[in-house]
């Protein structure tokens, strides 16, 4: 009953900061694209905060929820949002603010966490403040994942696509032909344990600059 009870106090705490943080994320996409000209997601109505619009079943509650009962790392994913890039004004070069947009939006949301875990410490202490310290310190956690993972340079996360936004165009569409493989990619490198050993130093190194930021206690 004792880990019942931890596991439903831990998803009441991180609850808000995951849907915020995948909201915000698949939201920025949709208006990014809409603001470069291609209105697919728009029509589909993803330019929204509506945390249902964005929410997949398996990739946004099941998965992570079963990651977290089992004591590993939170893994899943929303419904992507649908970008038709030859509607761009600029195909190539807009890919990568569409792209960008998404983990922009996890580190706005990092750093809003971050100056109100910082404000738990300057107020005193009372009722709502330690679980306020909790949430502040999910969503950090959180969009520091989304973030990291979501830059990592394969297709079709959003690293992937900047990447090869970036890429002279030869480079670029050899480079992409790897987008119909990247998820299965992505869950073996998870699954070996090479996507932990690549992305653990970064997150951390993102932390360490956020605590140094904003003078959070270690």
């Amino acid at each position: 009953m004792t880990d019942i009870n931890a596991l439903i106090q831990t998803i009441a705490i991180i609850a808000l900061p995951v849907l915020l943080a995948i909201t915000l994320h698949e939201a920025a996409h949709a208006y990014a694209a809409r603001f470069f000209g291609d209105p697919t997601a728009w029509e589909l109505g993803r330019v929204s905060l509506n945390p249902l619009r964005h929410i997949d079943p398996i990739g946004t509650i099941a998965l992570p929820l079963i990651f977290l009962a089992s004591g590993g790392i939170l893994f899943g994913w929303a419904k992507p949002v649908p970008v038709d890039f030859r509607r761009l004004c600029n195909p190539k070069r807009d890919m990568l603010w569409v792209a960008a947009a998404g983990p922009a939006a996890n580190l706005i949301m990092l750093l809003f966490w971050a100056a109100l875990l910082k404000l738990h410490w300057l107020l005193p202490a009372g009722d709502f403040s330690r679980p306020m310290a909790r949430m502040a310190e999910a969503g950090i956690g959180i969009n520091i994942i989304l973030m990291v993972l979501n830059l990592f340079p394969l297709p079709p996360l959003d690293g992937g696509r900047i990447l090869v936004s970036l890429l002279p165009n030869e480079a670029a569409r050899r480079y992409a032909r790897i987008e119909p493989f990247g998820l299965l990619i992505l869950i073996a490198l998870l699954l070996t344990g090479i996507l932990g050993k690549l992305l653990t130093p970064v997150m951390a190194l993102v932390d360490a600059l956020i605590a140094a930021l904003f003078q959070l206690p270690s």
